[in-house]
């Protein structure tokens, strides 16, 4: 009998051991189950916004919101203090579709929305710029202020004063803008005898950016009596840039 006993308990444990690994397992399964975040063309972009059932959620600033955003884009402004508190508010389990100006916030918040549990989570390649130059349409803040920025017969009179222009597209919130700008401004001092920077912000001037296809910033141009020769996308150091434009 007493054998009986043992066998019995020995089986009963080894169910217990049983039902507590496949338990283990399957919480592993749902702790170990992939986020979909991706980063998808604006092509792409307006395709899964007509067939998900998404929330979308555009983390520039209000001000920026207003000057002109995707219909039905709910703003939540990535650089605000209660963002992660207001993202909260979305429901994890269904797809979120982010955007910014050129990608970077949108990317950043993504992230952040990625460690919070969401689901699925898609980033707008190259943000409004990209989506307004594909010539897709923006619904207007009604508290938007327009501002008429330079034409292009005004900037093309600027960047032919002097034998060498610098231009720099950039932005106020554009991290790689801020840290490029010291570079920029030095490179202008040393050479002052013969070169110009011309700062232009991309958020004041968005059809002259539109015009000239600039879809990312920071961009900058090099332009030699009024002819453009150079051009570069991104961050660039200062003994690269010398080395391209021939400075």
């Amino acid at each position: 009998m007493k054998k009986l006993l043992g066998i019995l308990l020995l089986f009963s444990l080894g169910n217990i051991a049983s039902c507590q690994n496949s338990a283990t397992k399957q919480e592993q399964m749902t702790n170990n189950s992939k986020t979909v975040k991706e980063t998808i063309t604006v092509d792409d972009f307006e395709k899964k916004l007509g067939v998900l059932n998404i929330q979308l959620v555009d983390v520039r600033t209000p001000g920026e919101y207003e000057g002109g955003h995707l219909n039905n884009a709910k703003n939540i402004n990535f650089k605000s203090d209660n963002f992660t508190e207001q993202i909260s508010k979305l429901d994890k389990t269904k797809p979120v579709m982010v955007y910014c100006l050129s990608g970077g916030r949108s990317a950043a918040a993504a992230k952040q929305m990625q460690d919070m549990g969401f689901v699925e989570i898609y980033n707008m390649d190259g943000g409004i710029m990209k989506w307004r130059n594909s010539g897709k349409p923006l619904v207007q803040g009604v508290a938007a202020v327009q501002k008429a920025g330079l034409s292009m017969d005004v900037f093309n009179k600027m960047v032919s004063q002097n034998k060498y222009v610098l231009v720099d597209y950039n932005a106020t919130w554009c991290a790689p803008c801020k840290k490029m700008m010291p570079v920029l401004e030095s490179l202008a001092e040393k050479k002052k005898d013969k070169l110009t920077l011309l700062k232009i912000d991309a958020d004041e001037n968005k059809d002259l950016l539109t015009n000239k296809g600039i879809a990312g910033i920071p961009f900058l141009e090099l332009y030699e009596n009024g002819k453009l020769v150079w051009k570069h996308e991104g961050f660039i150091e200062e003994v690269d840039l010398l080395k391209e434009t021939k400075l």
